[in-house]
């Protein structure tokens, strides 16, 4: 039985999409159910209501906000394995359940024969209607190599049983998904060939920013903690400063414009997440655009959007 885990934070706009998407996967067979649990964390709109809404979603509402929590109390309601962990604005494609059950289950090629322990799949970028510094920023973040050989950035991990084993509990941290990718070495985790995840990239290039700025605090925050041994990992994965210019730009230096906008995004964010950590004030520093109720709902229409980008390799 696959259990999927999904901590929501003020997602009405946009959780019904992502739970319609996996009861259309759910197995026919009835002794194989979908075991889905929605926490609703703090929230202060109709994220509960309308994930009760679903048949057979199990609900969780917790009175305090907070995503580690909200996992950690997932993860104990939870039956079955896979066991998936999906942020509540992610719509995976039809398939993508039965292909993290298959991955995980069968060998493939790697040190030992041995299956891997987590899968992830590919990102598929919605970029239609975003400004020019936001297609730009996706043109160089679409093509880093890190994100063909880690479990973050696409808000969706699949873990086998025995790689739910590799740890205890989450972390009150923010980089749930840096957490994941750190208890693995590389030949323990995949990205799967034809199973994506849709992201709906930021509408805004302010909603970029704040982004990103919760992004590099919250792996700032999780480095720290590791090197000072309040986290165990295998080893939490370094920032690659200059992949962008030597793996995407130099190869393509077409992108060279789009790469002033990149560097121009990412140095912005770092120095307010650098002032944000030094102030002790971070905030959670949502995307709250790409979470209208009118986009949200033009975008859940059932019709492929015609800004999609897909990982570029």
């Amino acid at each position: 039985m696959t259990s999927v885990v999904i901590a929501a934070y003020n997602e009405e706009a946009v959780i019904g999409r992502c739970l319609d998407a996996l009861l259309a996967d759910a197995p026919p067979d009835p002794l194989d159910p979908l075991d889905i649990t929605v926490v609703a964390n703090g929230c202060t709109d109709a994220t509960a209501a309308v994930a009760r809404e679903r048949a057979g979603v199990r609900v969780l509402d917790l009175p305090g906000a907070g995503k580690a929590a909200a996992l950690n109390a997932g993860d104990a309601t939870a039956v079955g394995f896979p066991r998936v962990y999906l942020d509540a604005d992610v719509v995976l494609s039809p398939g993508a359940l039965r292909a993290f059950g298959a991955a995980l289950d069968r060998s493939v090629d790697g040190r030992g024969g041995d299956p891997p322990l987590a899968v992830v799949p590919g990102r598929s970028l919605d970029l239609t209607g975003r400004p020019t510094p936001v297609r730009a920023y996706y043109a160089i973040n679409s093509r880093l190599p890190a994100f063909r050989h880690s479990l973050f950035g696409r808000g969706a991990i699949a873990l086998s049983a025995a790689g739910r084993a590799r740890f205890d509990t989450f972390p009150a941290m923010t980089a749930d998904d840096l957490f994941l990718d750190g208890l693995f070495a590389p030949y323990e985790k995949r990205e799967l060939d034809g199973v994506l995840a849709r992201l709906a990239t930021p509408r805004r290039t302010g909603d970029l920013v704040r982004r990103l700025v919760r992004v590099r605090a919250g792996n700032a925050e999780l480095r720290a903690a590791a090197a000072r041994g309040a986290v165990a990992t295998v080893a939490v994965r370094r920032t690659a400063r200059s992949s962008w210019l030597r793996d995407v730009v130099l190869p393509r230096p077409w992108l060279a414009p789009a790469a002033a906008c990149y560097v121009g995004i990412t140095l912005v964010a770092a120095l307010r997440a650098q002032r944000e950590l030094r102030a002790g004030s971070g905030g959670w520093g949502r995307d709250e655009s790409s979470r209208e109720p009118a986009l949200a709902d033009a975008e859940s229409d059932g019709q492929p959007p015609s800004g999609l980008v897909k990982h570029s390799r």
